[in-house]
């Protein structure tokens, strides 16, 4: 009888065991801003009124010691497969994702997520017309080709994606972009009062209220073009800004840098103001600060819209009721960028549709900058203040090319609120962080292709408060512009020149050069980085 009993209560256990719910899994979303400063945001030392993301790191956890790969493309390749950007086909920017590796969509795709993407994608290699007067037109919405923006499977919906609105090439006008897609169907025409910006924060709010509809958790990837080049906003948000940056880009760099040593971001010692490259401020003329201030309120009014719209995306997912359970990511794909374009061409149209005539570069009328017909960027003055306080800008592997922002706001966080780490962390290890959180296997073949090993590593110890192993070395290139940090120390080349030393714990800034006073160290630094260039195919 005993026996009997014993057996009965058993398979109750089992039977329990099989019917008991498993955990649930989290919602994802991960939002990446465009060629944004490195200091841009209030919480990482910014004047730009950002409440919202400000919110998240106020209640979330801050990273200071956070890298990209210095440019749209490769970033986007690296966040999406946890690799570097070199395995998976982006060794230069504009190039399509290949198949050796798979998309976070792709990874969690077959374990009940449902995944959409909202923004910019490209991942897909552009392919201009033969005939460039017709291509001209082509960006001008003044002629249709017939034919895709890229080839059609290597766009979103087909790399693990469920659904994707937005644009698939880099480079778009915020009022009438090109290359617009819902799924695989050109967006061939947008409202009258339209904003790129708005546009995609009203998409995504939509997407998580379909996703919330259903039981099963979501993956959304949220890539705004903001506040990347051409340099538009609404003008009543550029004038809030007007005031704010007449004192110039040599002060605005200083106040920056002081806000983020009070925040304690910084310390004074180990961040040494990097030289302003290009012109001081008082060098310019009158009608040229008047110009330079309407473009740098520009930026900031673009930044200040995409935080907006964060904001309705946050309130969307607390009228959902999903956000507590929702791991939030936000970082950049670059630091601020230098360009100034001055011709149409390739990806940048010389019309608007009825025809207007585009201006570039300094063509522009101060009334103008931030308009439809206006083309153009901050320039290289203004990106190396924003990226406070490191030095240069996107594409290169100095500071202000690969240093970027990073917040994650996540109820599991066992981090003080508020708090700031130092992990040397990369771009590549959010894939094999939503991972391990998810605990969702790695796949060695994905439909037919074998799948390269991830480079990135877990953030997950860090975000639970303990440790994670870290990196023996980090290494970076781009288009030249080559660097590998090991613990402390980083052998960086600049695009087009000679090696350089630093010991970043005592100079993050890279401002003292120590290459004639540890040449051994630089040899051996040097060799560790042609060996893993080597491996990755990198051609000098």
């Amino acid at each position: 009888m005993l026996g009997l009993l014993l057996l009965i209560l058993a398979l109750l256990g089992n039977i329990t065991r099989k019917i008991k719910p498993e955990a649930v899994k989290p919602n994802i979303l991960v939002i990446m801003a465009d060629d944004m400063g490195y200091s841009d945001l209030g919480c990482y030392g910014g004047e730009i009124k950002t409440p919202n993301l400000d919110r998240l790191a106020a209640n979330g956890l801050r990273f200071r010691n956070a890298y990209n790969t210095a440019r749209c493309c490769p970033t986007r390749a690296s966040l999406l497969t946890g690799q570097y950007q070199h395995k998976v086909g982006l060794d230069r920017n504009g190039k399509s994702l290949t198949r050796d590796g798979v998309t976070i969509a792709e990874a969690l795709k077959p374990h009940g997520y449902q995944t959409g993407m909202v923004g910019k994608w490209h991942l897909s290699e552009a392919i201009p017309l033969k005939d460039k007067a017709k291509h001209l037109d082509w960006l001008n919405h003044q002629y249709d080709p017939g034919i895709p923006f890229a080839e059609v499977s290597t766009y979103p919906i087909n790399r693990g994606f469920d659904k994707h609105y937005g644009i698939i090439w880099g480079v778009v006008s915020y009022y009438d972009p090109f290359s617009l897609v819902e799924g695989d169907k050109p967006v061939k025409t947008v409202g009258k009062d339209y904003y790129i910006t708005d546009d995609f924060s009203q998409k995504a709010t939509e997407y998580i209220r379909d996703f919330t509809k259903k039981d099963d958790p979501f993956f959304l990837y949220l890539a705004y073009t903001s506040p990347h080049w051409p340099i538009q906003a609404p003008q009543e948000d550029i004038e809030r800004y007007l005031p704010v940056y007449q004192e110039g880009w040599d002060v605005l760099q200083q106040k920056r840098r002081d806000r983020q040593i009070k925040m304690g971001l910084l310390t004074p010692q180990s961040n040494k103001l990097s030289p302003i490259q290009g012109r001081k401020w008082a060098e310019l003329s009158a009608a040229e600060k008047e110009f330079n201030t309407k473009k740098m309120a520009t930026h900031a009014a673009m930044v200040a819209r995409m935080d907006r719209g964060i904001g309705q995306v946050l309130k969307t997912l607390e009228e959902t009721g999903a956000l507590d359970n929702t791991l939030i990511v936000f970082m950049s794909d670059n630091g601020a960028s230098p360009e100034i374009m001055h011709v149409s061409g390739y990806d940048r149209p010389s019309e608007t549709r009825s025809g207007e005539k585009l201006l570039y570069a300094d063509a522009i009328p101060v009334a103008d900058i931030g308009k439809e017909i206006s083309y153009t960027g901050i320039g290289p003055e203004w990106a190396n203040a924003i990226n406070s306080p490191y030095r240069l800008w996107k594409a290169e592997s100095i500071g202000g090319g690969i240093r970027t922002p990073m917040i994650v706001h996540w109820k599991g966080l066992k981090t003080p609120k508020g708090s700031v780490s130092d992990e040397l962390t990369h771009v590549m290890d959010i894939m094999p962080t939503l991972l391990d959180l998810t605990d969702i296997p790695y796949p060695k073949v994905y439909q037919g292709n074998t799948i390269k090993a991830m480079d990135g590593q877990s953030l997950l110890p860090v975000l639970l408060g303990k440790k994670r192993p870290g990196y023996a070395q980090l290494f970076f290139e781009h288009e030249g512009g080559k660097a590998l940090i090991e613990g402390d120390w980083k052998l960086v080349a600049p695009k087009r020149k000679a090696w350089e030393l630093y010991d970043l714990k005592a100079d993050r800034t890279e401002s003292d050069n120590l290459m004639m006073k540890n040449p051994a160290k630089a040899a051996d630094l040097k060799q560790k980085y042609e060996a893993w260039s080597k491996r990755m195919g990198v051609s000098e």
